[in-house]
């Protein structure tokens, strides 16, 4: 998410015992965990809301699939689908039902 390697969390670390100190890094180290899960919760919670106040068809939403772009192709993709399908059975019918130019 972040793309932070082992030295920069290293330097993290180190930087942190100085502008914290050794005595408070551990109890900070604590409250900063709680606080990550404490969003990680409201997060889940805020999208299990938003799937059900959305209601059917949107039970497999995931959080990325909001980003417009994201939205706007999987919609697309959906269209474009319906349509080729409906397209390959317009030629089955044109193959099957072949009229004779004379008739017309």
């Amino acid at each position: 998410m972040f793309d932070i390697g082992a030295g920069e969390m290293i330097g993290l670390g180190i930087i942190a015992i100085f502008l914290v100190g050794p005595e408070r890094l551990p109890k900070l180290a604590v409250d900063a965990a709680k606080l990550l899960k404490k969003a990680r919760n409201l997060s889940q919670l805020a999208t299990t809301q938003l799937r059900e106040n959305l209601g059917p068809g949107f039970e497999d939403l995931d959080v990325k699939d909001l980003h417009p772009k994201t939205f706007i192709k999987k919609h697309l993709n959906e269209v474009i689908e319906d349509n080729a399908s409906a397209v390959k059975e317009i030629k089955e019918i044109k193959k099957i039902t072949k009229l004779d130019p004379e008739i017309l």
